[in-house]
């Protein structure tokens, strides 16, 4: 048994690795669409093995639960990221409505767990990655009533969102794990990094409609 979690853990520390390396890349050669959606489909590839390996060891192997929140939230931004785009606007379907509630479900289990067991934690970490989860998962939710034209003015918002956010839970995953010592900045200060990139980008994005708004302006005059 201890080989095969052996076996997981390298299966996982290969594909995080990996997966970072290519939402990297994603994120740096976002203006070259073919490359863009190539490297996309890798990082969700080498997601899909960091969430499995993630989930069996904390549940098959026991070990560190906090892999289960962390892996909660980078997967479901990456699952969401996607679907944001593939919806392309349309109303969410079914498989939309599920992942979050499951997903809420799992995170609520977690906290619960945490205090029945009284298992150390840095509320720092805990109540900003839960936080983060539970907004993105009650944004899906509420997505149905929003009227079609602010879904699809809001998709390429939420796929950056949504994308670097699991990158940066990824990331935070990776040096909390190699850099213990330093906790719980090590655990954060990634996620710090990856929020801040986000609102430069949500600013270049917003003067860029602008923009194209004053563009068409002077055309029509």
């Amino acid at each position: 048994m201890e080989t095969i979690h052996h076996i997981n853990i390298a299966i996982h520390v290969s594909a995080g690795i990996l997966a970072m390396l290519c939402g990297l890349a994603a994120a740096i050669l976002n203006k070259r669409v073919k490359t863009h959606r190539i490297l996309g489909r890798y990082f969700m590839w080498m997601m899909i093995f960091v969430i499995i390996t993630g989930l069996a060891g904390v549940f098959v192997f026991k070990r560190n639960t906090f892999l289960l929140v962390i892996t909660l939230l980078s997967g479901y931004n990456c699952f969401s990221g996607i679907r944001t785009m593939r919806l392309a606007g349309e109303k969410p379907v079914f498989i939309d409505y599920l992942a979050p509630v499951m997903v809420m479900a799992a995170a609520a289990y977690y906290l619960y767990y945490v205090y029945a067991m009284g298992l150390y934690w840095a509320p720092v970490v805990i109540y900003s990655t839960i936080g983060s989860l539970f907004l993105v998962t009650i944004y899906d939710l509420c997505r149905v009533i929003m009227p079609a034209n602010a879904r699809k003015k809001a998709m390429l918002y939420e796929h950056v969102y949504k994308m670097l956010s699991a990158l940066s839970a990824l990331a935070s995953a990776f040096t909390g794990t190699v850099l213990p010592q330093f906790k719980p900045y090590s655990q954060f200060l990634p996620s710090m990094a990856g929020l801040t990139c986000i609102i430069v980008i949500f600013i270049r994005l917003g003067n860029r409609s602008l923009f194209f708004k004053s563009t068409k302006v002077l055309q029509a005059d």
